[in-house]
């Protein structure tokens, strides 16, 4: 189960880092080849639904690492030392060596 989320959280941290480099700023990153969707979302409409995409899947990610922290959390509550059977392992130890008596007079 955990390892579903991780995946997720992957695939989400890549989708943010593409959503905030397609957003225009100052040095205009990979938005200069979105000049080929202002005429679909109109003048504003990009930045609109862009802004609205990030901050979309920021608020998935965030539910999907609290959803790890959780399941971490269970999984760190537990102990490999809790599943021994203690008394199986006490049946299978060899018995310890006979100790020589002095002799008596």
């Amino acid at each position: 189960m955990v390892s579903i989320f991780f995946a997720i959280q992957i695939v989400l941290a890549i989708i943010i880092v593409i959503l905030t480099l397609l957003h225009k700023s100052s040095s205009m990153g990979f938005g200069t080849y979105s000049s080929s969707n202002d005429s679909v979302f109109g003048a504003k409409g990009p930045m609109d639904f862009l802004t609205k995409a990030t901050m979309t899947v920021g608020f998935l990610f965030i539910l999907n690492t609290l959803t790890l922290v959780y399941f971490y959390n269970k999984q760190a509550n537990t102990s490999v030392l809790n599943e021994v059977n203690v008394k199986k392992i006490e049946h299978n130890l060899p018995k310890p060596p006979s100790v020589p008596q002095l002799p008596t007079k």
